[in-house]
């Protein structure tokens, strides 16, 4: 039309006309049934036959619903699990009065109400072929209920059938702490009627043997670990040839954590290529990343093929020794090994408990360190190594020191004691009654150089969730030492933590 309107032809215009309603009689275009919406909606009512209240049981302990006859499904509040199970509710009878559902959501009850509210957009052929549509609520009655695994746990907690028992056999809990904070993130711990931390480790407790399985899967993909398992007879029915079993699932994680120092066996070595032997471990995955300090060689040995041949640590985080930096000398250009650089330099450095003596270190951090700067090492010229492997290498040359990462020590003594724009959520987990004082006071040290770990390598952050503190007030003297050299974590890695207390709900309701 609009090309012929630009040849210059005569068009004729079509126009709509109108008929009047057959119970008010405004005017109104053309319908089948030749009434108007108002009209229509007094006298067809599409959501008559359906149920506006419907009772839903749920478990409060694992916040599931039950999907008659014996099905639970877990869903959390408003989600799109919780929408779709609402909606398998009344899809019977949706599909029995030839209702179609258009849209779905939800409205907004008080949460202790024990109501979910559903606002329903429906469309129905009524009078003469007339598509109609209209929107209804659905009011569904929370029912408190305990679904089976949950109503055994609270009659006695201990009747478990499974239980997965992580250990390490390290002197310190770093690993735990970093692995809390995976199965925090990726929910792998969900199924767990009970966790408990160990002296060595964390016992986790399982209703189900299918879920230990699982989770010992999960273990194995963020963490080069050994597994093996057994089972204890329980009971028998004899008549109905029914064994009940506990299953108890042994967990080894290696002892390589993150800036030891390795002293490589001869057969590792070769296979690797003659590497090191000296190697620092520089992450821990599903796979351990190794490089060589001297020479920036590199490579990732898996779980295979160390548990083919384990081996331990030659110095550990505790064994590192503060060094004060006088010189560094750029050995080999800049080296990218998976997102980290590394340059391999040579260093003088002065222990700070000894400034008179001037030792020669290597490292490579040299694109870090600079004359004036800490930096922590491992002190080879002084310390006590009793090493068979070591001893394999005759004629071996050992540097003084190896240092390890750069340290922040004295910048960070002058913030110490203040809180952190950020926190860590962890499990609820039961503490062992044998720890004593000491030991707790141990586990705290290495929860705070966790913390500090997680400051400065970006490269663990990124693997867990940090939330924002909302206690965090910043001081005076804290914003007086921001611009100095300290590691810190930026605001656009901090989650918000989503927490629905009482009165987070009343300020809600207020501004509403």
């Amino acid at each position: 039309m609009a090309m012929a309107e630009e040849a210059g032809m005569f068009v004729v215009h079509q126009t709509i006309g109108s008929v009047l309603c057959c119970k008010c009689g405004i005017p109104m275009q053309p319908s089948p049934a030749n009434m108007c919406v108002n009209c229509l909606r007094s006298e067809v009512d599409i959501t008559q036959g359906l149920r506006k209240q419907v009772i839903i049981v749920h478990c409060p302990e694992c916040d599931s619903y039950l999907m008659p006859p014996k099905t639970w499904i877990k869903c959390r509040l408003e989600s799109n699990e919780l929408l779709t199970f609402c909606w398998n509710k009344l899809k019977d009878e949706f599909k029995k009065n030839k209702i179609r559902v258009v849209h779905a959501e939800f409205v907004w009850t008080e949460p202790h109400s024990k109501r979910i509210k559903v606002r329903f957009t429906i469309q129905k052929e009524v009078l003469a072929n007339a598509i109609f549509e209209q929107k209804y609520i659905v009011e569904y009655v929370q029912h408190e209920g305990m679904c089976d695994s949950c109503s055994r746990v609270q009659a006695n907690p201990d009747q478990w059938v499974a239980v997965v028992q992580l250990r390490q056999h390290v002197s310190h809990r770093r690993t735990f702490f970093y692995l809390e904070q995976i199965i925090l993130k990726h929910d792998a711990a969900a199924r767990a009627i009970n966790v408990k931390q160990m002296s060595e480790g964390i016992d986790f407790f399982f209703a189900n043997r299918s879920h230990a399985i699982k989770f010992v899967e999960f273990v194995g993909k963020v963490a080069p670990v050994k597994s093996r398992h057994d089972k204890q007879l329980v009971s028998h029915d004899s008549k109905s040839n029914n064994y009940n079993y506990k299953y108890t699932f042994s967990v080894e994680i290696c002892q390589i954590c993150r800036e030891d120092l390795i002293c490589l066996p001869l057969k590792v070595a070769a296979s690797l290529g003659n590497l090191g032997p000296l190697v620092i471990c520089t992450k821990v995955t599903n796979t351990i990343a190794l490089i060589d300090p001297l020479t920036l060689r590199h490579c990732f040995l898996d779980a295979e093929r160390y548990w083919r041949t384990p081996f331990q640590p030659l110095l550990t985080c505790r064994q590192l020794v503060q060094y004060y930096v006088i010189d560094v000398k750029i050995v080999s250009s800049e080296v990218n090994v998976s997102g980290s650089s590394y340059t391999a330099a040579d260093v003088e450095v002065a222990r700070l408990a000894d400034l008179g003596t001037v030792l020669y270190a290597k490292t490579h951090l040299g694109h870090l360190l600079k004359p004036g700067d800490y930096a922590l090492g491992y002190d080879l010229y002084g310390a006590n190594t009793n090493d068979a492997e070591l001893d394999k290498y005759r004629g071996l040359n050992l540097p003084e020191a190896i240092l390890v990462k750069k340290s922040y020590e004295e910048t960070q003594q002058k913030k110490r004691g203040n809180p952190r724009p950020w926190k860590l959520k962890s499990l609820n987990m039961e503490l062992d009654e044998a720890t004593s004082r000491v030991e707790q006071e141990k586990v705290n040290s290495d929860y705070e150089q966790f913390l500090k770990d997680l400051e400065e390598n970006p490269d663990m952050r990124f693997s867990i969730s940090l939330y924002h503190n909302r206690e965090y007030q910043p001081s005076e003297m804290g914003t007086a030492t921001d611009g100095e050299d300290v590691p810190s974590v930026p605001l656009e890695e901090l989650l918000a933590d989503l927490d629905l207390s009482d009165k987070e709900v009343e300020d809600y309701c207020m501004e509403g």
